[in-house]
């Protein structure tokens, strides 16, 4: 048996692919194939994603694909998905979760709470923006998007000084020597999802048992339950909206952020972690209700 996953063509991508094409291998000696894809979010890359139609973007022809039957499952990172999986398909397996932190990379080696006064950053994400902006009310912040690469070459060539990344991807393509700083997760509340891979089926897949054992218990359910509470407030690309989720013995402590009326609310809340669903979404609550 030869399976084929599809994956978008940038580095990162293929890395997260190759994953899981090795877990496959190890685990059940099944050989894999990549099937390497463009999708409209990478192909237009100098244009905000509220403005043309959110991650969504970024899985469409994958999901055609599946659909088709052109390919046996896909590999996603799980802040790109959103909340409202299409009924015919399935995220059956969420992998082991990497470090969800967003990094500082300084382009002069300047930690981000010694740069200069009115110091110009890149990122296009609301949501770390508003939270730059608390840390930091005199940073100008300037629209960055692209693979992890591009958004580094960008840095150089537009003379920024400096640029807000996630830590996984750095990590999975062994570039966490560039971090210049980590910030907390107390601080810079991460996306949904962040450092989360996951593996989506069309319904029905004949191996849908494999790929799902190849799930982490406990970094599904901590998804689970940010997607929760972003689905309560309907959050998409266009909103301001961060959530974690982390497991201590059998309890959840879950910490997000929405802007709401004008106002950046963040709260948090904890519970019997096999109540995940309900605590995302009790936890969203909280903030309509500030």
């Amino acid at each position: 048996m030869r399976l084929k996953i599809a994956s978008r063509k940038s580095k990162l991508a293929q890395i997260q692919t190759e994953i899981v094409m090795k877990m496959l291998k190890e685990k059940y000696n099944i050989l894999s194939e990549k099937v390497l894809m463009n999708t409209m979010g990478d192909k237009l890359r100098d244009v905000s994603l509220s403005e043309i139609g959110g991650k969504g973007l970024f899985i469409k022809e994958i999901e055609d694909a599946l659909i088709k039957d052109e390919t046996d499952a896909a590999v996603h990172s799980m802040k790109d998905i959103p909340f409202d999986v299409p009924p015919s398909f399935e995220i059956i397996a969420v992998l082991k979760r990497e470090d969800p932190r967003d990094a500082f990379i300084s382009s002069t080696d300047i930690s981000f709470n010694n740069l200069k006064k009115g110091a110009v950053v890149g990122t296009s994400s609301n949501r770390r923006s508003a939270q730059l902006k608390c840390l930091r009310p005199d940073i100008r912040i300037v629209p960055l998007r692209g693979n992890v690469q591009t958004r580094i070459r960008k840095m150089k060539d537009q003379n920024l000084d400096g640029i807000i990344l996630a830590v996984s991807g750095l990590k999975r393509m062994n570039m966490d020597y560039m971090i210049t700083d980590y910030f907390k997760l107390d601080e810079m509340i991460p996306a949904v999802g962040q450092g989360a891979l996951g593996i989506e089926i069309k319904k029905g897949n004949k191996n849908e048992k494999i790929l799902k054992s190849l799930s982490d218990y406990e970094s599904e359910i901590c998804v689970e339950a940010e997607r929760s509470f972003m689905r309560r407030l309907n959050g998409d690309c266009k909103s301001t909206i961060g959530a974690n989720a982390l497991i201590q013995g059998n309890i959840m402590h879950i910490t997000g952020i929405f802007y709401i009326n004008n106002r950046l609310i963040k709260k948090d809340i904890s519970g019997n972690k096999e109540d995940y669903i309900y605590l995302g979404r009790k936890l969203a609550e909280k903030i309509i209700e500030a």
